[in-house]
């Protein structure tokens, strides 16, 4: 996979170090082959600038560096990449190293790094970091600074395209991650050994799109039901305690259907207590589930203080 290694090495690095972090770059670093953005022996960066660094001009020289300020040493560092990928669920991805040179036991799919892609855009930070087209990071001991411009040339050439990353070996071939919202809907990309990837996502991007649309499937606020309490003559009114919104292919729109669960309970009941659960789904297929809060305080019977069971599931399908 070449450099879209380096989608783990930042996501690890963000959620394993500081932001502010001072690093002092190695000779083992500075030394590392391959694209570069120039750092020194003895060098201190931020290692937000490293991530940078990394994550436009494709530093290895940057992933080498985060991986010793992080893990110790870059073996350290590629064990807690591994154990990220899977916690991810990559189950055919091993990483050998922090930068994506050619390397045995350094290896992964089209579809797990779109999985560690989507695990990577939930983080905000991330995603500014890949969606930047320019920057600048200061280059200590030098009369300029380093100017970085992003690699990833979908930047300016898709609408909507907020990123990832690309990557380039001999052995590996032409490889891009790419990333794009419209309407709320967000589509990853994934292309490995494609000499014509630019267009490839393009074409790939625009079938995606045409075929999803962003469905608001619960929204905050609403109330869905009035449910009867059993061994109780109160009714509970169960809202939903946040918006659920999801990209649905037009042509599954007729297959999607929900569910109320309604947990076993102990009363008394207080207001916005968790009571339940809306759950959605396409062909029997979980797609996502939305808390559900009691909007009311509900008392104990006077004879019961025991746990309240609810023996039924309440069944909503949803039709467009």
């Amino acid at each position: 996979m070449a450099s879209t290694t380096k989608i783990m090495t930042a996501i690890v690095a963000l959620e394993h170090g500081n932001l502010d972090d001072t690093v002092t770059v190695s000779a083992n670093a500075a030394n590392t082959e391959g694209s570069s953005i120039w750092l020194s022996q003895g060098e201190q960066i931020k290692l937000s600038d490293l991530l940078y660094g990394l994550m436009l001009a494709s530093g290895n020289d940057s992933a080498v560096a985060i991986a010793e300020h992080i893990g110790g040493s870059v073996d350290e560092f590629v064990r807690l990449m591994n154990e990220k990928a899977k916690e991810i669920g990559a189950e055919h991805t091993s990483f050998a190293n922090s930068n994506g040179l050619t390397a045995d036991g350094h290896y992964t799919t089209a579809y797990d790094l779109a999985l560690i892609t989507r695990y990577a855009m939930q983080n905000n930070t991330f995603r500014e970091i890949v969606s930047t087209w320019q920057t600048t990071i200061p280059h200590e001991g030098a009369e300029w600074d380093r100017s970085l411009t992003n690699h990833n040339k979908l930047l300016n050439l898709y609408d909507g395209c907020i990123g990832v990353k690309t990557g380039f070996t001999k052995a590996a071939g032409r490889c891009l991650v790419s990333a794009a919202e419209r309407d709320g809907v967000i589509l990853i990309c994934v292309t490995l050994n494609d000499p014509d990837d630019w267009n490839d996502h393009i074409h790939l991007m625009d079938d995606g799109f045409s075929q999803y649309e962003s469905t608001v499937l619960a929204e905050k606020g609403q109330i869905l039901s009035s449910i009867k309490i059993p061994e109780s003559t109160e009714t509970m009114d169960v809202m939903v305690s946040e918006t659920l919104s999801l990209p649905i292919r037009t042509a599954q729109a007729s297959l999607l259907k929900s569910e109320i669960q309604i947990h076993e309970l102990h009363l008394p009941v207080a207001v916005g207590d968790p009571v339940g659960d809306m759950v959605f789904f396409i062909e029997d297929k979980e797609i996502g589930r939305v808390p559900l809060l009691s909007t009311q305080a509900i008392d104990a019977p006077p004879q019961s203080g025991f746990w309240v069971n609810f023996n039924y599931i309440l069944n909503i399908f949803f039709s467009r």
